[in-house]
């Protein structure tokens, strides 16, 4: 599996390009303000055509470049049914918006147990409330890693105090987390990578 990151915009989020090396398919997971030039020369690096993107929840800063990620790559945009309206009307989240944002249509909801493939790379969606309503992480038990966008962090976890976050879901959220393998790879959506087995303080 070919996994690039890219931490773009005003809080440094975590765009994420991943690559099947067989199919040559790709997705980009949360692509961030200002991302696409960067994904766009590394997918064309690889002859990566991507196909998807995929969204683990619908904060301005996850998703300020997919209507242009959209429009240069004919990809589609998944996301969870309980962060989508965020993205056909910015700012309905109550967050104040940092950078000039605008609407984009979403092709796909993702709910929590679904399969999501890129090539041959097989994700499981978790989802995970707490920092917003429809957060899901992105799973993939063959490669041992999880996407976990703003629910599990390298030493933290995601701010609940948000108007839409709840921090008795992000806690139930956190558990089911902790029943992954402690050896899985853990990429978040601001920071450095971590492991499930060094956040067993949140997580356990």
């Amino acid at each position: 599996m070919l996994l690039y990151k890219f931490p773009t915009g005003p809080f440094k989020t975590n765009a994420i390009l991943i690559g099947c090396p067989i199919t040559k398919k790709g997705a980009v997971i949360d692509p961030a303000y200002l991302s696409t030039t960067q994904i766009l020369d590394f997918a064309q690096k690889d002859g990566l055509t991507i196909e998807k993107i995929l969204l683990t929840h619908s904060h301005w800063d996850h998703f300020g470049d997919a209507k242009v990620l959209k429009q240069k790559t004919g990809a589609e945009l998944y996301v969870h049914p309980l962060d989508a309206q965020n993205l056909i009307k910015p700012g309905s989240d109550k967050l104040p918006l940092m950078i000039p944002l605008q609407p984009v249509q979403y092709d796909h909801f993702v709910n929590d147990g679904d399969r999501i493939s890129v090539g041959e790379i097989s994700f499981l969606v978790i989802h995970t409330p707490g920092h917003s309503p429809g957060g899901v992480c992105y799973y993939s038990r063959e490669n041992n890693l999880l996407i976990s966008g703003d629910t599990l962090f390298c030493g933290t976890i995601g701010n609940t105090q948000f108007p839409t976050s709840n921090a008795d879901d992000m806690w139930i959220s956190l558990k089911k987390l902790g029943q992954l393998p402690k050896e899985t790879k853990v990429v978040p959506g601001h920071g450095p990578d971590t492991t499930i087995g060094q956040e067993q303080q949140w997580v356990s």
